[in-house]
């Protein structure tokens, strides 16, 4: 998906005198799965679609169709219109995920290398450590949050006792993350996963121990080598890794109320009652507060979706999302984005502006006055 938007396979397009955004063409992409190599022939590529489709990656952007047609037809990654099914599993992987890319970029990371039973181990931390780490950066609010965190991450497979006979303790066990995040597969892999088994016992698989001195014939302990990170781009409106951030039982909370409705708009109506404009907004008097959010963007974004123009309001925010943490809520009204006035500006400059700027974003919104 970051490669497609990079490329510009994924766009606005425009199609019987309606925008629709954030979408590619079939057709294009099956050329562009061929051509990059990601599938050997068009079939592949199809099938490889139809496996996204299966899984609520990508959908027709009516969802007129159920299947993924090789034709000049429109289709959308959910992630980018807010409609990807944020099941509990996948809440808590996206949770995981986050809390290592925040370890590993770390400069004085409780990872470390250390040794059990005469066996050294790469990436590893103590029990009560993580907990420790947890607590100081605002991750949960006391312990007991923190061992049901990290229970939660050690039965869906993405921690594990180095040697896997303990389940998670505020202790010093050694445990370390089972899923190497940062390994770039291919699109192919996925047509030929038959078992979670003889995945996790591939040489190759990111579900692999990162044992630093493997013994002859374990393969499920052979290194792997960390690839290149990938770079975050595309859309502002992207589910926040951070969703499982709050009370203590936030992963098992139902689904956001953005996500996963039972049919996508293809232009969702305005949030707004009624139209506002910009003389509106600055009168004197007006019945309208300016605000400033400090909103600091995970690995995914920032949560929230900006529409309309002249002025922009905030359509969409992500409940587990940093632009929600940071006070954001819908109908507000994009005054400033990093010190640049926008109120005279449509949501797609806004929107680059945002995406082409610092992690950390500091915007005015302007909020009516209840």
């Amino acid at each position: 998906r970051l490669r497609l938007h990079d490329g510009k396979l994924i766009k606005d397009r425009r199609y019987h005198l309606r925008t629709y955004p954030n979408c590619f063409v079939a057709k294009e992409l099956t050329d562009w799965l061929v051509e990059h190599k990601e599938a050997p022939d068009r079939e592949s590529g199809i099938r490889l679609m139809q496996k996204l489709m299966d899984h609520y990656i990508i959908h027709h952007v009516c969802d007129e169709h159920s299947d993924y047609k090789d034709a000049k037809l429109l289709y959308r990654f959910r992630k980018d219109d807010g409609t990807f099914p944020l099941s509990k599993d996948v809440k808590v992987f996206m949770r995981g995920q986050s809390l290592y890319e925040k370890l590993v970029s770390m400069e004085e990371s409780i990872l470390k290398v250390r040794e059990e039973n005469s066996v050294k181990y790469q990436r590893t931390f103590l029990g009560s450590e993580m907990i420790d780490w947890l607590i100081q950066e605002g991750e949960v609010e006391n312990r007991q949050e923190a061992v049901e965190l990290g229970r939660a991450l050690l039965e869906h497979g993405i921690i594990q006792h180095v040697s896997n006979r303990h389940h998670f303790f505020d202790s010093d066990i050694l445990y370390q993350f089972w899923i190497s995040f940062r390994r770039r597969r291919r699109l192919m892999e996925l047509l030929n996963e038959n078992s979670a088994r003889a995945l996790s016992e591939s040489p190759d698989s990111p579900f692999c121990l990162r044992k630093l001195n493997p013994e002859p014939g374990n393969t499920s302990f052979l290194s792997v080598q960390t690839n290149k990170e990938i770079k975050v781009v595309s859309a502002v409106r992207r589910s926040s890794i951070t969703s499982l951030s709050g009370n203590s039982n936030a992963y098992f909370s139902a689904p956001p109320t953005l996500v996963f409705p039972p049919v996508a708009e293809c232009n969702p109506k305005s949030v707004l009652k009624r139209p506002v404009t910009n003389e509106e907004l600055l009168s004197p008097g007006a019945p309208y507060v300016k605000k400033t959010l400090t909103i600091v963007g995970d690995a995914v974004g920032w949560g929230f979706v900006v529409r309309g123009g002249r002025p922009c309001h905030i359509q969409a925010v992500d409940p587990g999302g940093p632009a929600a943490a940071a006070g954001m809520k819908v109908c507000q009204f994009v005054f400033s984005v990093n010190g640049v006035y926008v109120l005279h500006l449509d949501y797609q400059t806004i929107s680059s502006l945002i995406m082409t700027g610092p992690r950390t974003l500091v915007m005015e919104v302007m909020e009516a006055i209840e």
